[in-house]
């Protein structure tokens, strides 16, 4: 059975009719794999929200709160591009949950699992939400990680076709913990250039130019990505999965076809089974439900 972390309540952080980041998001992909041949092999399970002493490891009280206050109060913008409405704040909490619970699962089973959350949080950084993020999801699960008296390092990969920000802030001065980011540039939020290392060259960037295709994108894969984390050695590999890289995506201008996505899934499991797949972004409803089938699809072949 694979491990699904989702929440009905993830479609309550409400974003206006015309955003990209919808609740549209989440129900293609959930209506895909319970749709699927594997449907009866998949385990899907409720969250609970992430303790505060765990969010607040990487954002202020008074920002946690600020978003709470925003929330609570009919909802507002925190920038031009990320809204909060009154269930925002419960989905966020909740999403930090799921990935923290999806961690532990695979800790404790060594076998891959899913987290099928929003908001996304990859570009949330410490003290400020942005780019449709309000708190840092997954870095916030890698320190959770950490904290494991069985885990000595653990590996942030982000897959999204933007570069994670917020996640290479927060583990930025950790060498614990390396992030590596492949993805399109230039392109917002701008951040995430080749020499943007670390302190300690824990930190990888790969930038792709416009039009990239899976062969462009292989081949950075298996000379710079997948180089980086096996010399890492991580005993917990999480995955940021965006799929806006997928072709297109009215966000960006990846070209990868659907089948790529598992294919970049396989190769993070030869590096360890040890895997948590976790939602980031991605805009087009079709790339999103045939792109979760082909990582549950290689994911399967494994366990």
């Amino acid at each position: 059975m694979m491990p699904v972390y989702y929440s009905d309540v993830f479609l309550e952080h409400l974003t206006g009719t015309n955003h990209f980041e919808r609740p549209a998001r989440l129900t293609s992909i959930v209506n895909a794999l319970k749709s699927s041949p594997f449907a009866d092999r998949l385990d899907w399970r409720s969250p609970h929200p992430a303790p505060f002493d765990d969010i607040y490891r990487v954002h202020p009280p008074e920002y946690v709160q600020a978003i709470a206050r925003l929330a609570q109060n009919g909802g507002g913008m925190l920038d031009p591009d990320t809204p909060v409405s009154p269930r925002s704040y419960e989905a966020a909490v909740l999403a930090v949950g799921s990935w923290i619970e999806g961690t532990q699962t695979v800790l404790d089973t060594d076998r891959p699992a899913f987290v099928l959350c929003r908001p996304p949080g990859h570009h949330a950084e410490p003290d400020r939400g942005m780019g449709f993020c309000l708190f840092s999801n997954a870095a916030i699960a890698v320190l959770w990680a950490l904290d494991r008296p069985d885990v000595e390092r653990v590996a942030l990969f982000d897959w999204d076709v933007h570069h994670g920000n917020g996640s290479q802030a927060v583990l930025w001065d950790n060498p614990k913990a390396a992030y590596v980011s492949i993805h399109q540039s230039p392109l917002y939020p701008g951040t995430g250039r080749v020499e943007e290392t670390g302190d300690r060259g824990h930190i990888c960037n790969v930038p792709m130019q416009a039009g990239s295709d899976w062969a462009a994108y292989k081949l950075a894969m298996q000379e710079k990505v997948i180089p980086f984390l096996r010399e890492f050695d991580p005993d917990l590999l999480l995955v940021s999965a965006g799929f806006d890289c997928g072709e297109g995506d009215p966000l960006a201008d990846i070209q990868l076809p659907s089948e790529a996505f598992g294919a970049m899934a396989r190769m993070c499991l030869d590096v360890t089974p040890r895997c948590l797949f976790g939602l980031e972004g991605g805009y087009r409803l079709e790339n999103l439900a045939k792109g979760w089938l082909s990582v549950a699809e290689s994911c399967f072949a494994r366990v």
